[in-house]
């Protein structure tokens, strides 16, 4: 079966395959339509659309676009349980914050930690 007979064919389907229920799932998780999530990753909605209902697979180069898109780890798109999960679904936003701090130079690092003991400090004493 060729690539457009297969699209054409799932197209006609539209029952979601797991990997795009769970694709779906994260995008809904996270607050995005597809046509907000397609813009921020670069693809026409329409694709977006077809893997989330027929593809039953995703271009490996775009799973770790996803994940990031998502705030997801790319185990969690490819449905990958791993040891270390402890939770389903997007990330938080301090969860996302926190990883945004983890990127930062060394002493801007610093900086925001000096200022979350500050902030908490506060929080406690008051």
């Amino acid at each position: 079966m060729s690539y457009s007979d297969h699209m054409k064919e799932a197209q006609k389907t539209k029952t979601p395959t797991a990997n795009g229920a769970r694709l779906a799932a994260f995008r809904k998780a996270a607050g995005f339509s597809q046509v907000q999530l397609s813009g921020m990753i670069g693809i026409p909605q329409r694709t977006l659309s077809f893997y989330e209902t027929g593809a039953e697979n995703l271009p490996s180069g775009l799973v770790p676009v996803l994940a990031q898109a998502l705030g997801v780890n790319v185990e969690d798109v490819l449905g990958i349980s791993g040891e270390k999960a402890t939770k389903r679904g997007p990330k938080s936003k301090l969860e996302r914050q926190l990883d945004a701090v983890r990127r930062l130079p060394r002493s801007e690092q610093d900086f925001v930690s000096k200022f979350l003991d500050n902030v908490l400090q506060h929080a406690v004493n008051a």
